[in-house]
């Protein structure tokens, strides 16, 4: 690695270090301090967000988009400190499972499963159970472009069991994953440019990867749509919803796993990443 790849790395780790000493309490209010800060301070992306939230609700006032991105602001800084300062944060944490019963059902057909999720809710707290669940997860992730923070994103991550495949590995190492009867876990709320397909999302066409609709096209591997909400301090719900097949096209399946994450927003619009432009690709 390069210098600034290793500076990185030390520096994270140390972070983690002193985080994972600090009470819950105390982690909870730097999260906030830094929450503050960027919401008043740091308009990168901010006026995306805001835009992207006046889209998805243009009903809403502009107190209500406001306070709106203020608690996406404190609920992604909390987040990243709890993932910082795992594995010491899961400690306390209690968690509700909607839908295990599925996803059992899904591995009993010897398919492999592919797990379709969003920059949606405690996504890390969702990895950590399936990992610590022996779920056998590997995660498609974009390779970061410093290598001290893949590196220590990776190793973290891997403490629960998670496993990452990098994109541009190959079309036959997803598919093994899936021949192997494990978890091919895809994040798939993020425009996907001219190589995705356009499906309504908020009344507004997106442009949506529709790699989940292909690998179930072409395996028959069932597929399920996974978020983890917070519904109290340390308190979580993990939603695992099958995804229907009935209409076996490429737009439907992709249509209706999007529905289900336009959902499950409307009723937590401030778990919500909201600051990835997501709808910047538009049909010609």
């Amino acid at each position: 690695m390069k210098l600034i790849d290793n500076i990185t790395y030390y520096f994270l780790t140390g972070i983690s270090l002193v985080l994972r000493k600090l009470s819950l309490k105390n982690q909870l209010i730097i999260s906030q301090h830094i929450a503050s800060i960027l919401f008043h301070y740091i308009p990168k992306r901010k006026s995306i967000a805001v835009n992207n939230i006046k889209i998805a609700f243009p009903e809403k006032s502009y107190k209500w988009i406001n306070n709106t991105l203020k608690n996406c602001y404190k609920f992604l800084s909390f987040n990243f400190i709890q993932f910082l300062a795992f594995p010491e944060s899961t400690n306390s944490i209690k968690i509700q499972i909607n839908g295990q019963e599925e996803l059992d059902k899904a591995f009993e057909k010897d398919k492999g499963v592919i797990l379709i999720s969003a920059h949606f809710g405690a996504w890390e707290i969702l990895g950590y159970w399936l990992g610590i669940n022996n779920y056998p997860l590997r995660g498609v992730a974009q390779r970061q472009t410093n290598k001290g923070a893949n590196k220590f994103f990776e190793e973290k991550r891997q403490l629960s069991g998670i496993k990452h495949v990098y994109r541009k590995v190959g079309m036959d190492v997803l598919y093994n994953v899936l021949n192997e009867n494990k978890m091919l876990g895809l994040v798939s709320d993020q425009d996907a440019k001219s190589k995705g397909i356009f499906v309504n999302f908020f009344n507004k066409p997106a442009s949506t990867h529709k790699g989940a609709a292909i690998f179930h096209l072409n395996t028959k591997s069932p597929m399920i749509f996974g978020v983890c909400i917070q519904t109290g301090f340390q308190e979580y719900k993990i939603e695992l919803i099958p995804v229907s097949t009935v209409d076996n096209t490429i737009e439907k399946i992709t249509q209706e796993h999007t529905r289900t994450l336009e959902k499950i927003i409307k009723q937590y619009p401030e778990q919500n990443f909201w600051f990835h432009n997501r709808w910047k690709t538009s049909p010609k």
